[in-house]
């Protein structure tokens, strides 16, 4: 049998154990939920280093006990420089490299702006907060003490060594002695434990607008990035009332854009019309991907930039668009649907529940793995490649602005269920993000299959992920052969991952339930854990 953990008066789920237990120590030492998340995003980026960074960008959705749901967006825009001239002899924006790194890394501003939310909820409870030093503390002691190294930086590292070797810092940073650290070597970062302590004394501001900054930018302009000073300077994460769409068996929520928050929200309204409780394997599948395909083409069509968006595209998230959507779904042939999709997300899902309520679905990422490969000098940080989402096609609704934000896959997920259950779900993934967390949700709240159960079984995505540029169905071994020869029957492209491959995504959710437990569930297919107590 495959049981979720429980708990009483916390529960966190990260994709990294080590950051696991930081967040589950913050709680035990009185702190809340987003000081927890925190402590785990600051631990994660030095335990997970292909995956996420203080140079990328973050996602927070907050759910306070007895008020409405907070958002905030964490995200970097273009800089000033990055305009279509200084690509001029490119026909897209490179992958990897100083012109890959041309949008400011915004996860620091969303720390700041979730520690301003929870002391703001302290005061209103009478609570202490835990100063930043102490959250940052186990993060500083795993870089400057040295951490094993993961199969999945290794495996990371080692298939992407080519593009990545001849970067600017990233040879003197990721190999050591100029070899790929093995798994379970021990991996130092001094010049990162620096970092995070000139943080931990300073304040995260000091990143955008203090000292930090203005070294910040001096190593920009030699590496030839296109971000100045001001442009550090002018970033700040913002909060705002997050997407929302009412479920038949709840209220669920996550980001608006530049985050493809609404992709996730049309899935799951479009197949809340198409009674899931009472189809098989296979129409569960068919009707899923189905419903992506017609959510990608409303994200197509539609996403970008909030400010380049004329409509409140919570207009798209009401029962008759979701009636019209499902209209549209033939339940016995895939529609033929080609794109380029989003693609790859090196990313983490992190989530937490306070012994209060409090509930945290959290996204920090830097993209491609080892996001653009440019580390900045002394500081340990590697700068992520969220721009080149970007297109150099001016007419393209993605079109390359001086300060305009890219697209994002970056979207946490989180549910306020009929019966009082909190639930906080997501997973890495690119374009699987939205379908993971469709999939995680019908599995555990329609299907009724027990939590870590959702998690651990076989799943399945549609488009590209960690830059695949297949728009194939890719399925996990572990699904029954006749499951993938009826889905083929229907026109669906068919490609074979293997069993708990990391192509399907990172998940992991907790669920509060109405008397109180905590119960959480981690993905087997990383090295995370759901830890409480």
């Amino acid at each position: 049998m495959i049981y979720s953990n429980m708990a009483l008066y916390g529960m966190v789920v990260t994709p990294h154990h080590l950051a696991s237990e930081t967040a589950i120590s913050i709680l035990k030492e009185g702190g809340n939920a987003i000081e927890a998340i925190v402590a785990a995003a600051a631990t994660i980026a030095v335990v997970y280093p292909h995956m996420n960074g203080l140079g990328g960008d973050g996602f927070w959705l907050i759910i306070p006990p007895d008020n409405n749901p907070i958002a905030i967006d964490a995200s970097g825009a273009a800089g000033s420089l990055a305009n279509v001239d200084f690509y001029r002899n490119d026909l897209v924006i490179p992958y990897r490299g100083s012109k890959a790194a041309l949008t400011v890394a915004g996860t620091l501003s969303g720390w700041k702006e979730a520690l301003s939310v929870s002391e703001e909820l302290n005061i209103y409870n009478k609570s202490s907060s835990l100063p930043l030093v102490r959250l940052l503390n186990d993060a500083i002691t795993y870089a400057g003490d040295g951490i094993p190294v993961s199969e999945s930086q290794y495996i990371a590292t080692k298939t992407k060594i080519m593009e990545l070797k001849d970067q600017p810092g990233f040879a003197s940073t990721f190999l050591p002695r100029g070899k790929i650290p093995e798994p379970g070597s021990i991996f130092l970062q001094k010049e990162l434990a620096i970092t995070l302590k000139q943080l931990a004394l300073e304040g995260i501001d000091t990143f955008y607008k203090g000292n930090f900054s203005y070294y910040l930018a001096a190593q920009m302009s030699k590496l030839k990035i296109p971000i100045t000073l001001q442009d550090l300077q002018k970033h700040q994460a913002y909060r705002y009332k997050p997407l929302h769409i009412t479920h038949s068996l709840g209220d669920i929520w996550n980001t608006r854009p530049p985050s493809q928050g609404i992709v996730s929200l049309l899935i799951l309204g479009i197949i809340d019309q198409l009674d899931m409780a009472k189809v098989d394997d296979v129409q569960t599948i068919h009707l899923i991907v189905e419903a992506t395909k017609q959510a990608f083409l409303l994200r197509n069509k539609y996403l970008t930039d909030p400010r380049y968006i004329t409509k409140d595209l919570q207009y798209l998230l009401n029962k008759k668009n979701f009636v019209r959507l499902a209209n549209q779904i033939n339940d016995h042939k895939a529609l033929n649907y080609s794109t380029l999709g989003h693609g790859p997300s090196d990313t983490v899902w992190m989530g937490a529940i306070d012994k209060n309520g409090l509930a945290v679905s959290f996204i920090q990422s830097i993209y491609y793995e080892f996001g653009s490969g440019v580390v900045i000098p002394n500081t340990g940080i590697i700068w992520h490649n969220r721009g080149v989402s970007f297109s150099l096609n001016p007419k393209h609704i993605l079109a390359l602005s001086p300060g305009k934000k890219p697209f994002h896959t970056l979207s946490p997920a989180a549910a306020r269920l009929k019966d009082n259950r909190i639930m906080v779900y997501g997973s890495m993934g690119g374009d699987g993000q939205p379908q993971i967390q469709a999939a995680i949700f019908n599995r555990y709240v329609v299907q009724k299959i027990p939590l870590q159960k959702t998690i651990t079984m076989p799943r399945w995505i549609f488009g590209r992920t960690w830059g695949e540029s297949s728009d194939s169905l890719k399925i996990e071994k572990g699904f029954k052969l006749d499951i993938i020869k009826n889905l083929y029957k229907l026109g669906h492209k068919i490609e074979i991952l293997s069993a708990f491959s990391e192509d399907v995504g990172h998940a992991g959710a907790i669920v509060r339930h109405e008397n109180g437990i905590l119960e959480g569930a981690s993905d087997p297919r990383c090295n995370g854990s759901a830890t409480g107590f």
